[in-house]
């Protein structure tokens, strides 16, 4: 049998395969940010998987940067969120909550009008998402103590939240550009307080966030999601191992479950140097293959695999695995309707941090293949 079926327990979850579904943002949810019936069916379908990692999912408005992504700040999204666990936990499945600030790749677009934040005001040299016409993104604003101090109790409250939502615990998004990782990485923060600076200084907001989600769930039900290759959303360190190394360091010392790291291996991957630092289990992920999950798994530098685009036209992905099925094979193409988001800036300001309506007139995507 291959040790992807093998049972394994992370922290306090026991989980029935070491096959992760990565979190992956489909744009599904409504234009208030409120969870559907195409996204329980979504997670349903893919119950067999040992862990399920939901997309990002914002903790407040002002965390919002794509169109149509679900949030976790107020009562409408806890219920509709709970429809969706419940139906997992049902199919015998494990799912935790991703929780998510973009920061400052965001746009007034998305916030009701307000400016993106940061922890210095520099702007990702890169263009908004799935925005017509294109734009740049704008310079964030830098954050003050005092907000620093009011992001680390929003995070705790969406932690919170997802507790009501039913989910078996969160994994906090420390990766891929967003804000927590924007704090992290030297490229992006350039503060002269207390954030800022030192290693030690820049971890701090992350570990901060990290403390209150654990003072809400507890460790054993907390991962932290890295990509210490700072390849996505114009990222950079001056030194990536020493910096994700403390990191990790920090995180192992808060008896965190599970690391999920995006970087798909090379001669350069820093994670089998990460993966010898922390005490809890370790997720790959990024372009592996059934054979390669399975090797880097027996290597010793992953106890899990997390599937993302294989997952999108694969629902069934556990079962084709264990059968050796020929898979679908993802198209880009399908991974957002890419037309439902051309929008016209002029037309779709919106006056509540959302799409009123639907200015082209679709009113869904198609049913899953």
């Amino acid at each position: 049998m291959s040790i992807l079926f093998e049972p394994i327990k992370i922290g306090d979850l026991s989980l029935k395969n070491r096959i992760v579904l990565a979190p992956l943002t489909r744009s599904r949810a409504n234009y208030q940010r409120i969870p559907n019936d195409l996204m329980k069916k979504y997670y349903s379908l893919r119950s067999s998987f040992g862990l399920i990692i939901t997309e990002a999912t914002s903790v407040e408005l002002l965390g919002v940067g794509y169109p149509r992504t679900p949030g976790i700040w107020n009562e409408e999204q806890i219920y509709a969120w709970r429809q969706i666990t419940d139906e997992v936990h049902e199919k015998g499945g494990t799912i935790i909550m991703q929780l998510w600030h973009v920061g400052r790749v965001s746009d007034p677009l998305y916030t009701n009008g307000q400016t993106p934040i940061g922890p210095s005001a520099i702007a990702a040299k890169q263009k908004v998402s799935l925005i017509r016409p294109e734009k740049f993104y704008e310079t964030p604003r830098e954050v003050s103590l005092a907000e620093i101090n009011q992001l680390i109790h929003i995070y705790k409250k969406g932690a919170e939240n997802a507790k009501k939502a039913g989910f078996d615990g969160v994994e906090i998004h420390g990766a891929n550009g967003y804000l927590l990782d924007q704090f992290l990485q030297s490229k992006s923060n350039v503060r002269k307080d207390k954030y800022g600076g030192s290693i030690e200084n820049r971890a701090r907001f992350p570990l901060e966030v990290v403390d209150a989600v654990i003072d809400t769930w507890g460790s054993s039900r907390v991962g932290y999601h890295i990509a210490p290759r700072g390849d996505a959303l114009d990222m950079g360190d001056q030194n990536p191992l020493e910096t994700f190394s403390y990191l990790v360091s920090e995180l192992s010392k808060r008896n965190l479950a599970f690391i999920c790291a995006r970087e798909y291996e090379s001669k350069d991957s820093i994670s089998p140097q990460l993966r010898k630092i922390f005490t809890g289990k370790f997720i790959a992920n990024e372009g592996y293959t059934k054979e390669t999950a399975e090797m880097t798994i027996k290597n010793g530098n992953a106890d899990a695999v997390a599937f993302g685009k294989l997952s999108i036209p694969n629902p069934n992905l556990v079962e084709k695995f264990i059968k050796n099925e020929k898979l679908n094979i993802p198209q880009v193409k399908d991974f957002y309707n890419e037309h439902k988001y051309l929008f016209d800036l002029a037309e779709t300001m919106p006056s509540k941090g959302y799409y009123e309506t639907d200015k082209l007139g679709y009113t869904e995507f198609p049913t899953e293949s």
